[in-house]
């Protein structure tokens, strides 16, 4: 197999313009991402999902990189960064972000075809995976035909079904039963297993507990497992000269 590209921050930082100031929603944060499964947790609004979308690309940071293997994410122009998530990311929604006039055989297959892999490959595919998420006499339903759970795993399905290097989960078990919500937890921790980066969301203690790493935000700040994370801190004023 060859060497998967990995996920790294450089002093990433995230602010938003507040009245005659600024708010820091998220602090300079440096940190390589490890292959296996790291769980981001923290209280609502605590800056998981800014820097959630700061790794996919679907923010901009207002200072520091991600680098994915070799890339600079956010220095890609819009249509090239579009390309790179779809050649080295899975995205797995809170709200599943199916496409309503698509099956869910055709979501699944939705990558596959923005990537230009031929009908009868990405059929064969998506069905494959329809089978492992349990949903394969479902593949004809529309996204509004499903119930939570199965939307849920539709997303997962459509977010492995290119075996991305990097996977972003934000929240996946949340609306889920316990049963299903195990189920879908399994099927994140399998490529985790396989060297995958796994990055998900979760304010489920017994979610955390199975993580290989943990990362929690609190106010903008990150700390992994206890430890504080590297940060960069601003390089201070030249003092005066004396005489």
């Amino acid at each position: 197999m060859t060497d998967l590209p990995r996920l790294r921050t450089e002093a990433l930082t995230r602010t938003y313009p507040s009245g005659e100031g600024h708010v820091t929603a998220l602090h300079p944060f440096t940190h390589p991402f490890p292959p296996g499964l790291t769980a981001v947790v923290g209280p609502s609004g605590s800056g998981k999902s800014t820097l959630l979308n700061l790794l996919a690309g679907f923010d901009t940071p207002s200072a520091g990189r991600v680098i994915v293997g070799d890339t600079d994410l956010h220095a890609l122009g819009e249509a090239d960064r579009a390309d790179f998530r779809l050649a080295h990311y899975g995205f797995v929604f809170q709200n599943h972000n199916l496409v309503s006039i698509l099956s869910a055989q055709e979501n699944v297959e939705f990558p596959l075809t923005l990537a230009g892999i031929p009908p009868r490959e990405r059929r064969e595919r998506a069905r494959a995976l329809l089978v492992q998420v349990g949903l394969e006499k479902r593949a004809a339903h529309l996204p509004n035909q499903l119930s939570g759970g199965e939307a849920q795993r539709v997303a997962l399905a459509r977010a492995l079904v290119r075996d991305p290097a990097i996977l972003l989960a934000d929240e996946p078990t949340g609306n889920l039963d316990s049963h299903t919500g195990e189920r879908v937890l399994e099927l994140l921790t399998a490529p985790a297993r396989a060297g995958r980066t796994v990055i998900l969301i979760t304010h489920d203690r017994d979610v955390a507990a199975l993580a290989d790493h943990t990362l929690r935000v609190k106010d903008g700040e990150v700390t992994v497992e206890g430890d504080e994370v590297e940060t960069v801190a601003p390089t201070p004023p030249p003092l005066p000269r004396l005489g």
